[in-house]
This record gives C-alpha cells, structure tokens and sequence, in this order.
C-alpha cells in the first residue's frame, strides 16, 4: 500500500524480555499513513508481544512506540485510552465475549468509548456484520458460530469505532485454506476502502502473499 506524510507509528530502540529471554531486541520501525507492514516469523518470536506493546497491554523494558507523536510506552492511563481508541485489533482467537451476542460484541467498544444511543450502536453493528457478511449471525451467541464466522466479527468489532490503524494479530492462524483466504481478502477491502495503516504479524507466508499484503 503507498505511504505519505508523517510517521503513524514510530518505533525506536524497543526492547522487551521475560526474564532470561529477549523478544523484542532493538526494534525500530517507521510505518506511515496508510501502510501495511507485514511482520512475519516463526511462533513464538515475539509478534503478538510487539502489537501488546502498542496499544499498551504490555510495557516496554526500553525505548519508545509513537502514534501520531504520543509516545504510548510513557503516557498516562487518559492519554493512553485517546490513543486507543485510533485503534483496532484483530486478536488471535477473536477474543469475543461469550456471554454476548455477535451484535452485542460489534457494538461493544461503542458502548464503552462512546454516547451513541443504543438503537444506533445495533445498527452500527449490524451494518458492520453486513459489510462481513454475517448479519445473520446478529442474535447468535460466539459458541454458535465458526472459527472463520468468529473471526469475521472480531474483524468488524475492531472496525467498530473507525480505527485509524489496525493490528492483526495472526489473523488467519487456525482457519483451513478457503476460510483463511477469505479473511485475508476482507482485511485487504478494508484497507483498500478506508486507507487504515495496518499491522498484521503471521507465520503463514502464503497467507500473505496471497492476499497480496505484502505489496
């Protein structure tokens, strides 16, 4: 995807271990406006490690990660959650709430980051389902539905609040070829329609070249 303007995130000199072990070694990256960065590697190499230290679920040991020039290894908690709402992410196993309908999870982050009347956070759901093509699921609970359906609406859950950028997470780990495709291509039409930078880490390489994330 082409690039422009400022660095959107800005990574400089991370570092980040568990205790004898280094995950994060020197990490520097510069990822402009509308940028996809592919982050590939074998399990365990610190990926999913590297988008937690984004949105701050994890801290840094060192070094700096800045979203339109807010620094969120520093921030305070207030700062930190403005940052956070620029943000969508794709988690690895959806991480979808089992007590909630797949309506009720797409609506979720407008119900906490926002003042939307509810008859508009359900139809800001349901258009969301309808852009994935599971508006049928809007009343199903997560434990009805498939892998690739979970999938599908963990993708628009994090689309939910018009995300300047977008983690993925492993998006297609788990899924059989024809699924994983198929959630490659709606990444990519979202990318393409609204011109997010994205982040996306995987082991899969045929993933990525097949959906042509990498260009």
């Amino acid at each position: 995807m082409a690039a422009n303007g400022k660095p959107k995130i800005l990574i400089s000199h991370l570092f980040k271990s568990f205790r004898t072990q280094t995950v994060l070694d020197d990490i520097n990256l510069d990822i402009r406006k509308g940028e996809t960065l592919v982050v590939l590697g074998r399990s365990g190499a610190g990926k999913s490690v590297l988008l937690k230290v984004l949105v701050g679920i994890q801290s840094a040991d060192s070094g700096s990660v800045r979203i339109d020039g807010t620094d969120v290894t520093q921030a305070p908690l207030d700062m930190l959650n403005r940052v956070r709402k620029k943000i969508g992410f794709l988690f690895q196993y959806s991480a979808l709430y089992d007590s909630l309908t797949v309506g009720e999870n797409v609506a979720f982050p407008l119900r906490r980051h926002t003042d939307m009347p509810e008859a508009e956070r359900k139809d800001r759901a349901f258009e969301l389902l309808s852009r994935v093509g599971l508006e049928d699921a809007f009343s199903k609970l997560p434990s009805e539905i498939s892998g690739g359906m979970r999938k599908r609406v963990a993708l628009a859950r994090a689309l939910a609040l018009n995300p300047e950028i977008l983690l993925c997470d492993e998006p297609t780990s788990g899924l059989d070829p024809i699924t994983a495709a198929e959630i490659d291509n709606w990444i990519k039409d979202m990318q393409n329609n609204r011109d997010i930078t994205s982040i996306i880490v995987t082991h899969d390489l045929q993933s990525a070249r097949s959906s042509n994330l990498t260009q």
